[in-house]
């Protein structure tokens, strides 16, 4: 019971902030249809006030339609995020913590709620890892597009002859796994008795103290007829029940961790689904989407909300794909994970 109130709230919730994003919008419309009729063609401040306004009205329009793509129940979870280097050292583990501080900036900026509950500094510089548990409306929708491996290119500041290092770093988020409460519907069970056989007595093999229950959408039956008591039987009938329905829903949830854990690819060459170049030009590129930014400085101060667009807005998401259906590796290069390039 507590376990489908807290979702019925969530959903209520995001209701409530689909619906309020709507109206802002709606009113914000409103307020600038209106200016545009008082002003003349030719006031050049009203003219850049109502387009900075109109600017403003297509980023929130955009969010509106991000969250038409969260069709799965995950998306409105709570988000655990695991940021880890790939080989390479110190360099890699400085990557680490660059993406680290933009994906939380990224979150602050969202209004999420971060707590970090784990983190592990390097001894030179960066971390080795860092684990986030992020909570607020649509927190796993809004990550799942920074699953995988994101790629590193600049003049490194660890090497004394300023080569130009590749690096690598692995992001792996995950909705959070609400403890498993199992309901049963009484509409849905089938009951039948009958007289046990077997040990027991005459009254077992005298009066129907045997009971069948056929669980009907999942076609579960268990059957008890050790007790003399009806009652009896089926009390431990439903027991037995509701342990299975509780085995089957926990199997269900281990199946829906291992999709998402076999999106995990090798954190190396030719598995990176964003690539950060710094030199010898400045350039965001997402591989699976080939949205590009220049502006990288935006992009490691957490301003990514292009790319996430992108990548929930692309034909797969409209199918229904997830980040487990992220591009195939396009080569296999045989450099090492993170070092100069040459």
């Amino acid at each position: 019971m507590a376990a489908r109130a807290q979702t019925t709230m969530r959903r209520i919730a995001e209701l409530n902030d689909t619906l309020s994003r709507v109206d802002k919008l709606a009113a914000e419309i409103r307020d600038t249809t209106e200016m545009l009729g008082l002003f003349e063609e030719s006031d050049e401040s009203a003219r850049k006030e109502l387009a900075g306004q109109t600017e403003v009205m297509g980023h929130e329009l955009e969010a509106l339609e991000e969250r038409a793509m969260f069709r799965s129940e995950e998306d409105s979870r709570a988000a655990i995020v695991s940021i880890h280097p790939g080989a390479g050292g110190t360099e890699s583990c400085d990557w680490t913590e660059m993406l680290y501080r933009m994906l939380t900036r990224y979150i602050e900026l969202q209004g999420l709620k971060c707590d970090v509950l784990d983190l592990q500094p390097n001894e030179e510089a960066g971390i080795k890892g860092a684990t986030l548990e992020v909570s607020g409306t649509y927190a796993y929708g809004l990550l799942k597009s920074e699953i995988g491996v994101h790629r590193l290119v600049r003049v490194s500041p660890f090497d004394a002859n300023k080569r130009r290092h590749t690096s690598f770093a692995a992001v792996s988020v995950y909705p959070e796994v609400e403890d498993i409460e199992v309901e049963i519907n009484p509409s849905d069970l089938k009951f039948d008795t009958f007289r046990a056989g077997g040990h027991g007595g005459q009254n077992v093999n005298k009066v129907s103290s045997a009971v069948r229950i056929t669980h009907i959408p999942t076609n579960i039956v268990v059957v008890c007829q050790n007790e003399r008591s009806q009652f009896q039987n089926k009390t431990n009938a439903l027991k037995i029940l509701r342990s299975r329905l509780y085995d089957l829903h926990k199997r269900e949830q281990d199946e829906k961790r291992e999709k998402l854990e076999a999106a995990k690819t090798e954190i190396a060459w030719g598995h990176q689904i964003r690539s950060y170049v710094f030199f010898p030009y400045q350039q965001v590129k997402d591989h699976r989407t080939d949205y590009t930014s220049h502006d990288l400085a935006g992009v490691m101060d957490g301003h990514i909300n292009a790319f996430v667009h992108a990548f929930l807005t692309r034909p797969e998401a409209a199918e229904g794909g997830g980040p487990e259906r992220n591009s195939p590796p396009r080569h296999k290069d045989t450099k090492a994970n993170s070092g100069p390039e040459v």
